[in-house]
């Protein structure tokens, strides 16, 4: 879509096609639809109201009721922030006490709408013309104040009030990056911007000695989901490391504190992947009154039964044997038929271990293959 079919889907005429196309979607044929409305409207207009029809309801699964409001592209709307993601960064970065923000680099601005509903004033900056013109659109249709400049992130002023927010591209003209050296704005850009007031959200597999000195690094998931890694500028830093857990909210800081291992007790915890990406796997066992069965390998044992968002509980039934005809033998004599195995940190493909199992009984059963100091383990469990 170019900036002057979006123009022309803002007009009155273009909002009447927007609303004639929702309403008959799924009452018509996609093919008789566009047919019919190609007579009345230009082409390349109606194409762009029936992919924004098609994006508005993908959108949902981001950005909610919303959605049906706003505007969208398909490379921008993959790009976006989950709205309980941008929700959580944003009251937390109002809560510092903040006023202000300018967003280098608002895509479509589901940031920026965050930002505004935590009630900051919001500037967004974006270098692509068509993403500038949705980003403010989107802000009018949600009756949100703020304003929208096309401009380079890197040559724009960073007012005294404000603060940065920076979520660097994480595409280059291979596909998604997983390395710093990548992101564009140049990661070198955004670490000197996190020495201040500044925000910045980056890839969930940042690596813990690329976080710049004196930044709080927040690994965040939703839904249990690992979503993102959000580094908060020196003014802003309160720890470390730091695991969120949406919707709950919960959280778990670095203390340094080191883990006590021991052998696996009563119970079995698996910890949500933010906890794991922050390296809290320790922090986890301490909060709980647990132990680690392995110290490279995340599972946290415990006598007691606890619940937590931050992970994962399981009853441990009984011990399996861990090698395969052994272990299918124990699951006969239950009656198992239908299987889930978890495994971590031992070389198994479970689907593979299952299908050839070919366990035929009526109940169902979770095993757990592990490590446990060193050495392969089994165990039936139930969920707490």
């Amino acid at each position: 879509m170019d900036p002057e079919t979006f123009a022309q889907l803002m007009t009155p005429a273009g909002q009447q096609l927007l609303a004639e196309i929702a309403a008959r979607a799924g009452v018509e044929s996609d093919l008789a639809l566009g047919t019919r409305l190609r007579r009345t409207y230009d082409p390349a207009l109606v194409a762009a109201a029936v992919t924004q029809n098609h994006l508005r309801g993908k959108a949902a699964a981001k950005f909610g009721d919303d959605a049906g409001r706003m505007y969208f592209t398909h490379d921008a709307l993959e790009q976006s922030t989950r709205m309980p993601v941008a929700r959580h960064r944003a009251e937390r970065l109002a809560g510092t006490g903040a006023t202000s923000v300018v967003d280098l680099g608002c895509g479509i601005g589901g940031d920026l709408i965050a930002l505004a509903r935590a009630g900051l004033a919001v500037r967004g900056v974006e270098k692509d013309p068509v993403r500038a013109a949705i980003a403010e659109a989107n802000l009018r249709a949600l009756g949100l104040p703020g304003e929208v400049v096309c401009a380079d992130a890197q040559e724009v002023s960073i007012r005294p009030d404000e603060v940065a927010f920076i979520d660097p591209a994480r595409r280059d003209g291979r596909g998604r990056t997983f390395s710093t050296a990548d992101l564009q704005p140049p990661w070198d850009w955004v670490r000197e911007l996190l020495g201040g007031r500044a925000v910045a959200k980056v890839m969930p597999g940042l690596a813990h000695d690329a976080i710049p000195d004196g930044v709080e690094a927040e690994w965040v998931s939703d839904g249990g989901d690992l979503v993102e890694a959000c580094l908060w500028g020196v003014p802003f830093a309160a720890a470390g490391r730091r695991a969120t857990v949406l919707p709950s909210g919960a959280e778990l800081v670095a203390t340094g504190r080191p883990a006590e291992l021991g052998d696996v007790g009563a119970y079995l915890y698996e910890p949500d992947d933010a906890v794991i990406r922050a390296g809290l796997v320790g922090e986890l066992a301490a909060m709980i009154d647990g132990r680690l069965p392995d110290p490279h390998i995340a599972y946290v044992s415990s006598d007691l039964a606890v619940e937590t968002p931050l992970a994962r509980g399981f009853r441990i039934v009984q011990e399996l044997p861990f090698r395969e005809k052994p272990l299918k033998a124990a699951l006969q004599a239950r009656g198992v038929g239908t299987l889930t195995i978890k495994k971590r940190g031992v070389d198994i493909v479970p689907e593979e271990v299952i299908r050839k199992m070919k366990l035929k009984g009526r109940n169902e059963a979770i095993v757990v293959m592990t490590r446990v100091q060193g050495q392969g383990r089994a165990y039936l469990v139930e969920r707490l």
